[in-house]
């Protein structure tokens, strides 16, 4: 019996090493593959999308001008509230060295397309489809805005709804000297 009691307190142990590398070794995994969040200061992650209209917008291709990066969902209440102060500022400040960027957060292209004709927007639309960018700039709420300057440097991070006052303001904070 004796040695019954000392192999079987041997396979415990053994067992309960294994389970706890084992444990260890996703806990390792997982860890690794966390981004980091995205913080005022860092280069603005790049990312490639398409727009309502078939047009492709690579971030890279807009370095050298601002960027007004906005995330955003048509079940969001904030969001259909400043949507139409985007679209204003987006006219005034159209043929300057600024850019407004809404990227959808993972809707179907009916129902963004059904928002857009409600509110009659005409800035560019993105569909991020799986939700990549999203998870990219590590975005838990919505609507979420990301400013951009002219050398690709997040220089703002606002979440929650914004006025048109605010929205023009911070397109100003990013037009290139």
């Amino acid at each position: 019996m004796d040695k019954k009691k000392k192999r079987l307190a041997i396979r415990t142990i053994i067992l309960a090493i294994m389970v706890c590398a084992i444990g260890y070794t996703l806990y390792a995994n997982f860890m690794q593959d966390k981004r980091e969040k995205v913080v005022i200061g860092d280069t603005a992650p790049d990312f490639a999308l398409v727009d309502m209209n078939g047009n492709q917008h690579k971030l890279s291709d807009y370095r050298g001008k601002g960027v007004f990066l906005n995330f955003w969902g048509t079940w969001c209440e904030p969001c259909e509230k400043e949507m139409p102060f985007m679209n204003n500022q987006y006219h005034a400040f159209e043929g300057q060295d600024v850019v407004m960027l809404a990227v959808n957060v993972g809707e179907p292209e009916f129902l963004i397309n059904s928002f857009i004709k409600k509110h009659k927007l005409d800035f560019p639309i993105l569909r991020d489809k799986n939700r990549d960018i999203k998870d990219m700039y590590d975005i838990g709420f919505l609507p979420a805005t990301f400013m951009i300057d002219s050398n690709g440097k997040i220089t703002m991070i606002e979440v929650g709804e914004l006025t048109e006052a605010k929205i023009k303001g911070m397109l100003e904070s990013v037009l290139p000297e």
